[in-house]
């Protein structure tokens, strides 16, 4: 499935996954939390948390989906959101590390076309840790160039 529409387009395509005569390899979403309207969900849902519920309900497919796959053979989920450090809150940063294990967020680094990239692994059993470990890297004339670790502080 290449195109969805809305998140209930994303929650049938993980409900039917156990239906699929080949699973994939990875599936990969763009700017998942586009896909949840606040209105919609909220009145989906009569509640005025129903974008927070829509996303869990998703989640909670996807990773079902996803064990299932891995049951059978590999499979890799990647979201992207690149509005959560903007509208965010700690409410969605729970509702995905409940749900995602391995969360990697990207920042300017301290140069022009620098960034530093963070990888935040979530405990399976304790949701509550996190190990952050941190890379600065560069773009040098169309290359990425790996410059170092970075210390970090747990958040």
């Amino acid at each position: 499935m290449k195109y969805v529409n809305d998140d209930e387009d994303i929650k049938k395509y993980f409900a039917a996954f156990h239906l699929y005569d080949t699973l994939p390899a990875a599936v990969l979403i763009d700017d998942f939390g586009d896909f949840f309207d606040d209105k919609i969900c909220q009145q989906r849902y009569c509640n005025p948390r129903g974008r927070d519920m829509a996303m869990v309900k998703t989640l909670a497919l996807c990773h079902n989906a996803i064990t299932f796959a891995n049951q059978k053979g590999s499979c890799k989920v990647v979201l992207s959101d690149t509005h959560t450090h903007q509208r965010d809150s700690p409410r969605f940063h729970f509702i995905y590390k409940k749900w995602i294990q391995t969360t990697f967020t990207i920042q300017e680094g301290d140069v022009s076309g620098s960034f530093i990239l963070k990888d935040k692994s979530h405990s399976p059993t304790d949701h509550n840790t996190a190990v952050i470990k941190a890379a600065k890297y560069s773009i040098a004339l169309q290359y990425l160039v790996f410059e170092g670790v970075v210390e970090d502080e747990v958040q």
